[in-house]
């Protein structure tokens, strides 16, 4: 499970085996028991959340949008493509 980075008590991460066909890039998110998926393509946006807020959605929203570049090259240098 690759961390991405960690910011305001958030761990921003992806699966190693994300499926076959894999998906297209995304990211997990994890606080407190709390968890999401979200979108980079076509566009940023929530694909499922438990436990967070609309308020933390929208940190996180704006942290992958801020972060977009580094989830990106993490994702593409991980899984070689």
């Amino acid at each position: 499970m690759p961390v991405v980075f960690r910011q305001q008590n958030l761990t921003f991460f992806f699966y190693s085996n994300e499926g076959d066909p894999r998906e297209p890039v995304h990211i997990h998110v994890r606080s407190s028991g709390a968890t999401a998926k979200v979108w980079l393509h076509p566009l940023i946006g929530i694909a499922e959340s438990r436990g967070f807020n609309s308020r933390e959605l929208s940190v996180i929203l704006r942290l992958v949008i801020d972060n977009r570049h580094l989830i990106e090259k993490t994702w593409h240098d991980y899984f070689g493509n």
